[in-house]
């Protein structure tokens, strides 16, 4: 039988204070909202001094890193998760899939109203940005710097 010590204080956790720095979404389009209030508010709480031009880039980095994998990297009933590291001089967005197959720059087209997503992160994350394989699909990554 175990016995308690008499005065021993029990341990306690302490609660966390901010946002954790991990999000799973449903691989559905509103998953894309979802992952931009989640951008907002753990910047807010990681990257209070940042200014409101680097955490609109950040959002809009996860917004089509999420947008693409919901896209590209997910079949119906699967979940995609969003990783954040934030800083107020530079952040890492990684959206987890489970499809391997990578994205890939299309030709600009004016008729079509997509496939810009990776012009976008080329303009944000200029070679900050990249593929990793997973053992369960891949993580498509990006890292935005303040300037």
């Amino acid at each position: 039988m175990i016995e308690r010590r008499r005065g021993a204080v029990p341990v306690r956790c302490a609660l966390p204070t901010s946002p954790a720095p991990i999000l799973l979404l449903p691989g559905k389009a509103e998953s894309a909202r979802a992952a931009r209030e989640f951008v907002r508010e753990h910047m807010g709480h990681h990257a209070p001094d940042a200014s409101e031009d680097y955490v609109e880039n950040v959002v809009l980095v996860a917004c089509e890193l999420v947008t693409n994998s919901i896209r590209y990297g997910t079949e119906p009933g699967d979940q995609i998760r969003l990783v954040l590291d934030a800083n107020d001089a530079c952040t890492r967005v990684e959206v987890h899939d489970p499809v391997r197959r990578h994205p890939r720059v299309r030709p600009e087209s004016h008729e079509r109203d997509r496939g810009r997503g990776l012009v976008i992160l080329d303009a944000l994350c200029p070679e900050r940005w990249g593929v990793i394989d997973v053992v369960f699909g891949k993580v498509v990554f990006g890292e935005v710097t303040a300037s």
